[in-house]
């Protein structure tokens, strides 16, 4: 076995083992046997508790406010009193959230679970239907928001019958059917936290999907799902850090309090695990901003001492690739998560390169799985580049074909998973639930493999996939391949149709200024690289950035029809 990956292993069966501090154990849900951590907590409530003895402790700096656990859970805490006494919520009513990274966020969030309520994240980008569609959807007749939220559910918040609760309004009048967050909280600062009882399959929270394939759909997870699912990232940082002596003896000799920026929005998985929730446990400071911008998050690496950051591929290549980045103070960053997409070669290059006693890592997973599925960090993130890492301690997977047969072990397949940190389901959803789930499992709609070390690797998304002339081609692959030239800014890979072949693919790239790339050089690169029935038949160039959406994933659904409405009518 892979030395690397041996040591990992190792790690984990320290953790795990009876007695250890991660002992796992057999849990029984709707009739099957799951893996999980027998010490986990058995709700948000005990989830949350370690962080109140950090007590003073400063917690959270956003844009000039310094905020200590203390403050965050008074907030948090007067917000549950009034949940329960004032605006009279009940154990399981829906509460949603609507609202940019504000510390206001996190209090709700808190608050919401301790009263008994689950708490419904919306996408803050949002507009007015999509908003008003996840309220009516998940039952959620009290909102918190700030002041853009309010101003796009404000008109019909009476005929809906909803309420909302606006975190810094923009001025003291508010239109009827709401309140200030503060004249809300006003009767009940000082409060201690309900004691509401709450049950492992109690559910806790429901997230939105980002409905790229129709409406969006509410993900309920349960109190013991999302117990689980933070358990167990504790548990593989635990591993990593096992498995990588030399680079944690590095971070901790460097003298630099733990600090983490948060750039991902809190209303994913990502913003709201694998750094809110992570570092609320483990008393880490995190320096929050407002939105992603590399010259922002520069200036507070330097003046705020950030070791640690966690983004999309998208804005690490950003920042490691900003001419500003040498002006800047950046000795204190040491830790780099990769999250959300493939990571490009050329990105693992530069870690090392700009960063000293870099300890970089990546990580699959999703809305459905709590975020869970698989990662890795320190040397086997540079050992075996573009892998998304070891499969979890409490994940299973399975790779089927399109028959839902297994598929040899090396080869790409359906990726379906099993694990406790699963979802209930999507709410109002039994078509949905009757078509993804199956027998305990899920199907991820992704497509990747196990190489023989066990390391997954993500070959694409289902339905990116292109179908060449009975070939499968995956646009990831393409995308991957390219993005190692130091040239190219992002491209995007993507099937068109086709009379011979059934289906083609099409690549838009964008260059750097003045490389003078052009399509006789990106057809050689990857000739050189890919089999020839991988290389586009069509390839353009474009100089503006690719569209994004908030999770800075390149938006392929209007970029593939705005080429083809060019190529209708004849501009391609």
């Amino acid at each position: 076995m892979d030395p690397i990956k041996q040591r990992f292993d190792d790690a984990y069966r320290q953790v795990t083992a009876p007695g250890a501090p991660w002992e796992l154990c057999s849990i029984a849900r709707e009739g099957r046997e799951y893996r999980g951590f027998l010490k986990a907590p058995a709700n948000l409530r005990e989830l949350f508790a370690p962080a109140r003895a950090h007590g003073e402790r400063e917690f959270l700096v956003y844009e000039g406010e310094r905020w200590s656990f203390t403050r965050l859970f008074a907030l948090a805490d007067a917000i549950s009193s009034a949940l329960l006494h004032r605006a009279g919520i009940a154990k399981g009513d829906r509460v949603a959230i609507a609202m940019r990274n504000y510390p206001e966020w996190m209090a709700a969030f808190i608050g919401i679970t301790g009263a008994g309520a689950v708490a419904v994240p919306l996408n803050s980008w949002g507009r007015t239907e999509e908003l008003e569609f996840a309220l009516d959807d998940a039952g959620a007749r009290l909102v918190f928001c700030d002041q853009q939220r309010l101003e796009y559910l404000a008109p019909r918040l009476g005929e809906r019958g909803s309420r909302a609760i606006v975190a810094r309004p923009a001025s003291g009048s508010l239109p009827p059917h709401t309140q200030t967050l503060d004249d809300f909280v006003a009767t009940h600062a000082g409060t201690a936290a309900p004691e509401v009882p709450l049950a492992p399959d109690d559910l806790a929270m429901m997230l939105y999907t980002s409905g790229t394939t129709g409406k969006p759909k509410g993900a309920a997870s349960t109190q013991q799902s999302v117990c689980q699912a933070v358990t167990c990232f504790e548990c593989s940082g635990t591993a990593a850090a096992m498995a990588n002596p030399e680079a944690i003896g590095a971070m901790m000799q460097s003298g630099f309090a733990p600090t983490v920026m948060l750039a991902y929005p809190l209303f994913h998985v990502s913003g709201l695990y694998s750094v809110f929730m992570l570092a609320l446990r483990a008393g880490r400071r995190i320096v929050m901003m407002y939105k992603w911008d590399v010259g922002q998050a520069l200036e507070y690496i330097a003046a705020e001492r950030v070791t640690m950051f966690t983004g999309a591929p998208s804005m690490l290549l950003e920042l490691l690739e900003s001419p500003d980045f040498a002006r800047y103070d950046t000795s204190s960053l040491m830790s780099l998560g990769a999250g959300g997409s493939a990571t490009p070669g050329k990105l693992a290059k530069l870690m090392f390169e700009r960063v000293k006693n870099p300890f970089p890592g990546a990580g699959w997973g999703m809305t459905e799985t709590n975020a869970l599925g698989s990662s890795f960090t320190g040397q086997a993130f540079s050992h075996r580049m573009g892998s998304s890492g070891f499969v979890q301690p409490i994940i299973d997977l399975r790779f089927l074909d399109e028959e839902g047969e297994e598929v040899p072990p090396g080869v790409p397949g359906h990726i379906w998973l099993r694990s406790i940190t699963l979802i209930q389901g999507y709410w109002n959803r039994p078509d949905a639930n009757a078509k993804e789930f199956r027998d305990g499992w899920f199907n991820t709609g992704d497509i990747g493999y196990l190489d023989a070390d066990g390391y997954l690797f993500l070959s694409d998304r289902a339905k990116d996939m292109v179908i060449r002339g009975g070939e499968n081609v995956y646009p990831l692959e393409i995308e991957s391949t390219l993005m190692n030239r130091a040239d190219v800014i992002e491209t995007v890979a993507f099937g068109v149709p086709d009379e011979q072949m059934g289906e083609e693919v099409a690549l838009v790239v964008r260059a750097a200024p003045g490389s003078g790339l052009d399509t006789a050089t990106v057809r050689a690169w990857l000739g050189e690289r890919l089999a020839a029935f991988k290389v586009p038949r069509y390839i353009e160039f474009t100089t503006e950035p690719l569209p994004r959406n908030v999770m800075q994933k390149i938006l392929k659904k209007d970029i593939r029809a705005a080429y083809l409405q060019r190529r209708a009518a004849g501009g391609a």
